[in-house]
């Protein structure tokens, strides 16, 4: 059985580069651009007892992975906007362990998440490739510790993000054999 760290992070913790090329940045983009098919792709078929899977123990389940990937997402998009319209904005946190547990995604179908992120990532990847090289090193903090992140690491984070969890679901398939 794998170790609970490599469970809970298969691709390991992000860690920007010292220096984010534009061809590095242009990878985070594509991966952003193929994320929602290939989230779609891996879950769309699954049983509701599936979906009702724990990734790892004491994680969420596949639904909630999914949910709290679309929840995520809107956030970072709307990070991204306020970056570019606002001078190096604070940006509002959210409890996300609390808002997966929230009766509205308890047993919600993961075709709505899905949709959502599927716009989301739309909207998102158009506004990213529309961006000016110097509008991804606009900023904007983050209130827990006041860290500034510029929107150039906000897509490797979000790149990695995607990752991050299409592992989480990707490991269980292959340890289930689904």
């Amino acid at each position: 059985m794998e170790n609970i760290h490599h469970l809970q992070y298969p691709i390991g913790k992000f860690i920007a580069p010292e220096t984010i090329t534009d061809v590095k940045l242009q990878e985070w983009i594509t991966i952003l651009e193929m994320f929602p098919s290939q989230l779609r792709d891996m879950v769309s078929e699954m049983s509701d007892a599936q979906l009702d899977t724990p990734y790892r123990p004491e994680g969420w389940t596949v639904r909630q992975l999914v949910h709290h990937v679309a929840d995520s997402h809107h956030h970072s998009y709307i990070r991204f906007k306020w970056a570019l319209t606002e001078e190096n904005p604070t940006i509002k946190p959210y409890l996300q362990n609390k808002w997966t547990d929230l009766p509205d995604l308890s047993g919600m179908p993961v075709e709505w998440s899905l949709r959502h992120l599927e716009v989301v990532h739309y909207k998102l990847v158009r506004l990213l490739k529309a961006m000016r090289p110097e509008d991804f090193d606009r900023t904007f903090v983050h209130p827990d510790g006041d860290v500034v992140f510029t929107l150039r690491k906000n897509v490797g984070q979000y790149a990695w993000h995607s990752m991050h969890h299409f592992m989480h679901i990707a490991n269980l398939v292959k340890r289930n054999e689904w």
